[in-house]
């Protein structure tokens, strides 16, 4: 099994106000994917659409202020069984977000776009929380088609 591996830092911002753009359907529609649904609470499957499909996910882990993790549960092959979580911690001036997918069988292709695709919008949750807005699917950075 491979993981996919990012950490930001968010300025002056708190571990409640980036737990809550990770845990919330409103949050995680501002900075990952515009359409997003479902319900956000321990055992809820939360539904992200993209241009190109869809993933769902089952959220098992919810720590106030500082863990979130989902299973996926609905999507691309590759990503069905894997686990996407979230820790977050504060450092001085900055919140820490510590960023894992979890479990990929082999790292294929499509795990290299993902792995980019993540460092994208994990770089759109930080801008929404330092600036007001982020850049989610569909206003996101383009970086290749994926079909």
């Amino acid at each position: 099994m491979v993981d996919i591996l990012h950490r930001i830092g968010v300025k002056d911002s708190s571990p409640d106000k980036v737990y809550d753009a990770l845990s919330t359907i409103d949050g995680l529609a501002g900075w990952w994917a515009s359409d997003t649904s479902g319900r956000s609470e321990v055992g809820g499957e939360i539904t992200f659409r993209f241009a190109p499909g869809y993933f769902t996910m089952k959220v098992v882990e919810l720590t106030p202020p500082e863990q979130v993790t989902w299973e996926v549960v609905d999507g691309p092959e590759e990503w069905v069984g894997t686990r996407v979580g979230f820790k977050i911690s504060q450092a001085d001036d900055y919140t820490i977000v510590l960023f894992k997918h979890a479990d990929w069988r082999e790292p294929v292709e499509f795990m290299h776009h993902c792995s980019t695709k993540w460092a994208a919008f994990l770089l759109s949750l930080k801008q929404l929380l330092e600036t007001g807005t982020g850049a989610p699917e569909p206003h996101d950075l383009q970086i290749s088609d994926w079909h």
